[in-house]
């Protein structure tokens, strides 16, 4: 997909926290590359600041975070905060996983923009995405 300045939407995939399943994540990356956006998965166990090292150095228009572990309360704020302290502040912020209803609310005051939970589409994710990535 691309963006106004022409060059592809950049989304980052991250699976932050001690989370060892990664398929869905994968799906999710799969789907987005075939759907023509740039996607830069970061791979198991990812610490906060890996996830905000590699969202700054790629320059991401994405952030794309999926957590099962139930971690997302202490996860995702720190991973929120760090990237918009680092100048990402434009940057569109998505969470899949396992989230109850009541987190979901309280992620989204913070700043994340859509919270996809199981039974998401594929199309779903791609056109939230490509309908709201911010345009550089």
């Amino acid at each position: 997909m691309e963006t106004e300045g022409n060059s592809r939407v950049r989304v980052l995939i991250a699976k932050p926290g001690l989370d060892g399943h990664d398929r869905g994540a994968k799906v999710i990356a799969r789907a987005l590359r075939d759907a023509g956006f740039e996607v830069i998965y970061t791979g198991l166990h990812q610490t906060a600041e890996m996830v905000i090292s590699a969202a700054v150095q790629e320059d991401v228009h994405v952030v794309g975070l999926s957590i099962l572990s139930g971690a997302h309360n202490a996860l995702v704020p720190d991973i929120l905060d760090g990237v918009k302290k680092a100048g990402l502040s434009d940057a569109l912020f998505i969470v899949g996983g396992i989230i109850p209803e009541d987190d979901i609310i309280e992620l989204k005051k913070l700043g994340v923009h859509m919270v996809f939970t199981p039974g998401a589409t594929l199309t779903e994710v791609v056109e939230y995405i490509h309908n709201n990535a911010p345009k550089r």
